[in-house]
């Protein structure tokens, strides 16, 4: 409380000794006025194709044939690689062996039953030979649908044998060659890599935990990729996925962006420079916060100028002849530059944003602008 108290009076030697050298106090002024009021968030992300499929093999064998490379075109069902087929047929020609013998059993074993069923009922066999014969028909049965299956089994992989493109595309990849073996026993294979649409593109971003509560479904988007520098990509937020990822003690969130590629300019596995916007409001009555800040100072402006101040929180002052008042104004959103006005005050107002000192007395020391008499002058300012 000392401190302000010299302070003050200090101020007021210094205007006081400057006698007929008084600075002119100005009021520094703006116009309420519509604007536009935006803020973003930026990331970085990878372009994607919306659809991408791996194609794999679900038996094991060596390449024989592929018929598409590097960007081929493709449409769903068309051949695109086939297996060697000597393996799988053997299987299948060995499992129609193993059926005709489970047949030829199974039907011995149903007229043996017939004929022991008849013996049985005119008591020439035991209860024990007849339920013997019965078990070895159920045996075989069992045998021979078994074998019906191997065989269907045996087909099903020879099928497999012929790889098919499941969806129209593009080839994004090939990872295997003519002749090179192929090993389904863990896990399948991939042998292509197939995008299904490549004008209709995505960018996965990761977004910082920070900035991630402002993103949401919808908005606006903004990217650009080095490969085209001068050229400015538009897209819109389609999902915000809740599953964070931690990197080196950083938490970011994916959010998926749609990005139309008519063009073809976006390629899979470009990097994005991201810019969403998470507010836009267009044509808003705005002013900006300079004038929400400023509060006037009666020592500066002097008796000739009366201050009507009011109760409100958030106030514009509005200089009306020689009457500086205050007028509450209720806000909106804000971009830390400008905020929206949505009651109080109407378009075309003009405000005071500042106090702007002149003449020789500001110049040797006294304050040049502001809210605040008190401030130190700039260096090397001479002292009275």
């Amino acid at each position: 409380m000392k401190k302000t108290v010299f302070l003050s009076l200090s101020a007021l030697a210094l205007l006081c000794a400057c006698g007929p050298k008084m600075p002119e106090v100005t009021l520094g002024t703006e116009t309420v006025k519509r604007a536009d009021i935006s803020t973003s968030v930026t990331a970085t992300g990878t372009i994607e194709p919306v659809t991408k499929v791996e194609v794999g093999t679900q038996v094991s064998g060596i390449i024989d044939r592929l018929y598409v490379d590097y960007n081929s075109e493709v449409k769903k069902g068309q051949l695109i690689a086939e297996l060697d087929r000597t393996n799988l047929q053997a299987r299948l020609a060995s499992a129609q062996a193993q059926l005709e013998s489970a047949r030829s059993d199974y039907e011995y074993q149903k007229l043996n039953l017939s004929r022991m069923e008849t013996l049985h009922q005119k008591k020439f066999i035991s209860d024990d030979e007849f339920e013997t014969a019965r078990l070895q028909f159920v045996k075989s049965e069992a045998t021979y649908k078994a074998q019906q299956l191997s065989v269907n089994e045996a087909k099903t992989n020879l099928g497999y044998a012929y790889i098919y493109s499941p969806i129209d595309g593009v080839i994004l990849s090939r990872e295997v060659e003519e002749g090179q073996t192929v090993a389904a026993a863990m896990t399948t294979p991939t042998l292509f890599t197939i995008a299904q649409d490549l004008t209709d593109m995505r960018v996965i971003a990761d977004v910082d935990e920070a900035d991630i509560g402002g993103v949401k479904h919808g908005q606006r988007v903004v990217f650009s990729v080095d490969a085209y520098p001068n050229d400015e990509f538009v897209g819109e937020v389609t999902q915000v996925r809740q599953s964070a990822t931690t990197t080196s003690n950083v938490v970011t969130y994916q959010v998926v962006i749609a990005a139309p590629n008519p063009d073809l300019k976006l390629m899979p596995g470009l990097t994005a420079n991201v810019s969403i916007y998470t507010l836009e409001l267009k044509d808003v009555t705005a002013v900006s916060n300079k004038a929400l800040r400023y509060t006037p100072n009666e020592l500066l402006l002097g008796k000739n100028t009366q201050v009507v101040d009011c109760q409100s929180r958030n106030k514009l002052w509005v200089k009306e002849g020689e009457t500086l008042r205050a007028v509450p104004v209720k806000l909106g959103a804000s971009n830390g530059v400008l905020t929206q006005i949505t009651e109080g005050i109407g378009e075309g107002t003009e405000v005071v944003n500042e106090t702007i000192m002149q003449g020789p007395a500001a110049a040797e020391g006294a304050p040049q602008m502001g809210n605040n008499p008190f401030m130190p002058g700039p260096p090397g300012a001479k002292k009275k």
